[in-house]
């Protein structure tokens, strides 16, 4: 089992930079797919992106490819997700989450913990 805990959300104006930290308690840290999701008001999780367990492989939704770079360190149980030229739209609770099994998805269902997650405000 892997406790999460998200932090480094905040308020930032349209086209600033935010760096999101989540971090793992655990020993087994690296033998997780770790994912990064969004959740709005009023409005369904979200898929952000996700990183393979040894941070070879990354994926990314189309609406934060480019901007969102998200990144893991093993030795130090983080997983983080830098995002820039950010917008109104990407407002939204965001939450780590961490998936023990084999294949990586952008579903939420797939993944078997969560983190509390932290909310960013980008502001117009």
């Amino acid at each position: 089992q892997v406790q999460l805990v998200e932090s480094g959300g905040g308020l930032v104006q349209a086209g600033g930079s935010l760096r999101l930290s989540c971090a793992a308690s655990g020993r087994t840290f690296s033998t997780y797919i770790m994912g990064w999701f969004r959740q709005a008001p009023g409005k369904e999780r979200e898929f952000v992106a996700y990183i393979a367990r040894n941070g070879g492989n990354t994926y990314y939704a189309d609406s934060v490819k480019g901007r969102f770079t998200i990144s893991r360190d093993n030795a130090k149980n983080t997983l983080s997700l830098q995002m820039n030229s950010l917008k109104p739209e990407d407002t939204a609770v965001y939450y780590c989450a961490a998936d023990r099994n084999p294949f990586a998805g952008t579903t939420p269902r797939m993944y078997d913990y969560w983190g509390q997650g932290t909310q960013v405000t980008v502001s117009s």
